[in-house]
């Protein structure tokens, strides 16, 4: 069905540029690229990228996601998340897959694949 110019496209993707700094938590429909400062909570439902001069303190929830710059927190992908090899991240990691390249840094926990399905359906049985 094509669109009509009244209608909006509410996964578009969003842009924190180098030298913006953000204080607080976001949330996002569409996917997000961040190349500036994030301190606070991101919550998207799409993809994330964190650039090479992009800076996220806080916990970042999303479907895809891939970093190349600096990342500290908790970070929950659904599906699949690349570590680039200039990314450094700092934190709890969970997530469907990941790909780490040589160079990156990675300092934390991790689970992933089945385990991370096993976690989750440890956590429904306990509530």
């Amino acid at each position: 069905m094509a669109k009509t110019n009244n209608e909006v496209d509410s996964q578009g993707i969003n842009l924190v540029g180098k030298g913006t700094r953000i204080t607080g938590d976001v949330e996002s429909d569409g996917d997000i690229r961040i190349d500036g400062e994030l301190n606070g909570n991101l919550n998207c439902s799409g993809r994330v990228v964190i650039g090479v001069t992009g800076k996220v303190t806080g916990e970042v929830s999303c479907k895809n996601s891939e970093v190349s710059g600096y990342q500290k927190g908790k970070l929950q992908v659904e599906q699949h998340l690349s570590l680039k090899s200039s990314s450094k991240v700092y934190g709890e990691v969970s997530t469907g897959k990941l790909s780490i390249e040589p160079g990156a840094l990675f300092s934390g926990s991790c689970i992933m694949g089945d385990q991370l399905k096993h976690e989750e359906a440890k956590k429904l049985q306990k509530a």
